[in-house]
C-alpha cells in the first residue's frame, strides 16, 4: 500500500516546533503534500529538508512568509513543476509531480476572503486547476488532486452551514465550481467512503475553542479521476493530529 498524506501546516517552521519531523517519521507516508509552508527552502534547517528516506521539493511564494506548497516523497518523481501560470505560481499555489502510477497535484487554493474580495482570483485558479486535470486525464494520466481547497462543498461539510452562507469557503460560486469539478470525471475520495456521514472536519478556527467543540469545516481533500478510484482503498481524516489549525488527511492506494 502507498499512503499519500496532505496537510496544511500553517507555517512549516511553526509546525516543526510542534513535532512535524517526528510525526513524519511515525506516520511514514509514501508521499506527503504540505500547504501554507510560509517559507523558502533556504530558510529551513537542513534536517527539515533532508528527512531520512525522503526527497523534498518546494514551490514558494514571492511574498515572504506567505502561502507556499511542498512535497516529501520516497519515490523520485519523473518531473516536478508548477502550474505554469505566473499569477498563481508567484504565490506558490501548486506543485505537480509525475510518478509511474499517477500525477500528484498538490494545491493550496486561494481564500476568497471577506465579501468575496479575491473570489475572481480564486475561481480563475480553480478553473486553471480543472483544465490541468482534464489535460492530464486526456493524455492518459491518472491524477490525485490533494490539498487545502478552501471550499466546504456541501452543508454536511461544515458544522454551521446556515450561518456561513455568505462567508468565504462556502460561497455559492465556490460550491458550484466544486460540484462542476466532481461531475466532470473526478471523485471526492473521503465522501466516496463516508457518504452522508456528518461531523468529519479538517479545519477549525483557533477562536472559541472550535476544535474542542468540533465546530469545523472539511476543506482538505484528495480527489482522483474516476478511472483511478478503484486503486483507492481508504480515505481518512486524522483529526487527533495537532500542530496546525488543519489536521492531515490521507488516502491509501494499492
Amino acid at each position: 500500500m502507498k499512503t499519500i498524506f496532505s496537510w496544511n501546516v500553517n507555517g512549516i517552521r511553526a509546525a516543526d516546533k510542534k513535532g512535524l519531523r517526528k510525526w513524519i517519521t511515525d506516520a511514514n507516508p509514501h508521499i506527503l503534500a504540505l500547504q501554507e509552508t510560509k517559507a523558502r527552502p533556504d530558510q529551513l534547517e537542513p534536517d527539515l529538508l533532508e528527512i531520512n528516506g525522503y526527497t523534498s521539493f518546494f514551490m514558494s511564494a514571492q511574498k515572504a512568509g506567505y502561502s507556499g506548497v511542498a512535497l516529501y516523497t520516497k519515490e523520485t518523481p519523473h518531473l516536478v513543476e508548477g502550474l505554469g501560470i505566473t499569477e498563481f505560481d508567484s504565490e506558490g499555489r501548486t506543485i505537480i509531480a509525475s510518478f509511474d502510477q499517477f500525477t500528484l497535484i498538490n494545491c493550496y487554493f486561494p481564500n476568497s476572503q471577506a465579501e468575496g474580495k479575491r473570489l475572481d482570483y480564486k475561481l480563475n485558479f480553480c478553473n486553471a486547476v480543472l483544465e490541468k486535470c482534464n489535460e492530464l486525464v486526456k493524455n492518459g494520466k491518472n491524477i490525485v488532486l490533494c490539498g487545502d481547497y478552501n471550499i466546504a462543498h456541501q452543508a454536511i461539510d461544515l458544522k454551521n452551514p446556515k450561518t456561513n452562507e455568505k462567508n468565504p469557503g462556502y460561497l455559492p460560486e465556490e460550491r458550484k465550481w466544486m460540484s462542476q469539478f466532481l461531475t466532470t470525471g473526478f471523485v471526492d475520495t473521503f465522501r466516496h467512503f463516508h457518504p452522508g456521514e456528518e461531523g468529519h472536519y479538517s479545519w477549525w478556527s483557533y477562536r472559541f475553542k472550535a476544535r474542542d467543540k468540533n465546530t469545523g469545516w472539511r476543506i482538505d481533500y484528495h480527489c482522483v479521476n474516476t478511472d483511478f478510484m478503484n486503486h483507492v482503498k481508504k480515505a481518512t481524516i486524522h483529526n487527533s493530529i495537532m500542530g496546525s489549525d488543519h489536521c492531515p488527511v490521507s488516502i491509501e492506494l494499492d
